[in-house]
């Protein structure tokens, strides 16, 4: 059955190209049709058919009023229980509609006007356009690229949290590097956050999305002052694709739950029915989809990195921890700042431009992996297939409009 994710291929197999282009969403109407969208952070999949089954029953309902939280604190919960080890208590949940708003939610609340925010860059291209809009000045405090991948810079962390900062917007799983720091690492950031009198705001929205070999510890799940009064931003729609309907979830280390108590009612009620039902529906019966995902996700992962080096060997890669988003090192090809537009106007393949991760985007862009093989492997060879005789004037497209 379509939306079950068994079979030998799984969710990311499910659907075809013919299928995915009759979608509605950004991802795949921002673009001409005969563009290949591996941008936004939309998958390429059916919904999980426990989801799709209380949609179904809210409609034959005609539940479609104003959002409560209903059960999903508590489904949420016991998930983080099973998946994280983190005990949380529902009560002290508080539903928000998505994990941006929630996040600009909390910082209102524990942060004050032209305070300074810290971001790990290359960073969520929101976090750039939202705090400057809530009068909050964005630090840039980069990740160390070594050979081996993206780490924090906890030096680099430390000198800005002691320039006075007032919050660090910490994002692990980190988009788009797909970076998970470790325990010890975390750690570290609790005890500078504690020296230094900074609040701790965590995105931690991929967190389902961790494969083996790393592991997701959230960070108000610390024994550590600033752990507890630090608040996590969390949401089932990435790791079950369910951005469109509207409800992430606001977790407050022990010490923080006053902090969210001063919530208005107003904005969770600007959350959605479906995304309330859906993501319930997700924590709590969602999971063996969510594996089957995850063997595919971990499939394309190794493809990726195959077809790279086979067809782009210049390309720099790291395999993520966790996400389905690749952030590919794309300066050798010698393309520019920009070479998402190269791509895009040469390949007709649409990647999401490393200028707007932040200062250290230059020469980066961002892969969804997150669609079926077939079309992975299309994406690369046209782009690979983009660089032959690339003073070539390229040929008028309905692209020469956008």
């Amino acid at each position: 059955m379509i939306g079950t994710g068994h079979g030998p291929g799984g969710p990311l197999s499910a659907l075809g190209l013919g299928e995915l282009r009759e979608r509605h969403s950004a991802k795949w109407r921002e673009y001409p049709p005969e563009v290949l969208p591996m941008w936004v952070a939309e998958m390429d999949t059916p919904l999980a058919e426990p989801i799709a089954a209380a949609l179904r029953e809210a409609v034959a309902r005609g539940d479609t009023g104003y959002a409560v939280a209903c059960g999903l604190p508590e489904a949420f919960a016991a998930f983080a229980a099973r998946r994280f080890g983190w005990h949380t208590d529902p009560a002290a949940i508080r539903l928000v509609p998505d994990v941006m708003a929630g996040i600009i939610e909390v910082l209102h609340l524990v942060t004050a006007p032209g305070d300074r925010v810290v971001v790990n860059t290359p960073a969520y291209p929101p976090y750039f356009y939202w705090l400057p809009r809530i009068g909050r000045e964005v630090v840039q405090s980069p990740l160390a690229l070594g050979p081996d991948g993206y780490r924090l810079d906890l030096a680099a962390l430390e000198r800005d949290f002691a320039a006075g900062a007032a919050a660090f917007l910490l994002c692990n799983p980190h988009n788009p590097t797909g970076l998970v720091l470790t325990e010890e690492e975390l750690r570290a950031v609790a005890a500078l956050a504690s020296r230094y009198g900074v609040r701790v705001v965590s995105d931690e929205i991929h967190a389902p999305l961790v494969y083996a070999g790393a592991r997701h510890v959230p960070f108000p799940s610390l024994d550590d002052p600033a752990a507890a009064r630090s608040v996590a931003l969390v949401s089932a729609s990435k790791a079950w694709n369910l951005a469109g309907l509207k409800a992430a979830l606001a977790v407050p280390g022990p010490e923080a739950r006053r902090d969210l108590a001063a919530i208005a009612a107003e904005v969770s009620e600007s959350s959605g029915m479906f995304g309330v039902l859906a993501s319930e529906a997700a924590f709590t019966a969602g999971e063996p989809w969510l594996d089957a995902l995850m063997a595919g996700l971990n499939a394309n992962r190794a493809l990726l990195g195959d077809l790279l080096a086979e067809r782009l060997p210049g390309v720099g890669y790291q395999p993520p921890q966790a996400t389905y988003l690749a952030w590919l090192d794309l300066r050798a090809l010698g393309l520019g700042d920009d070479p998402a537009e190269w791509f895009l106007r040469r390949g007709s393949v649409a990647l999401y431009s490393g200028l707007k991760f932040g200062a250290p985007g230059r020469g980066f862009a961002r892969f969804n992996f997150a669609t079926p093989p077939d079309l992975l492997t299309d994406a690369i060879a046209r782009m690979a297939s983009s660089l032959d005789g690339r003073a070539r004037t390229p040929r008028p497209t309905a692209l020469d409009a956008l």
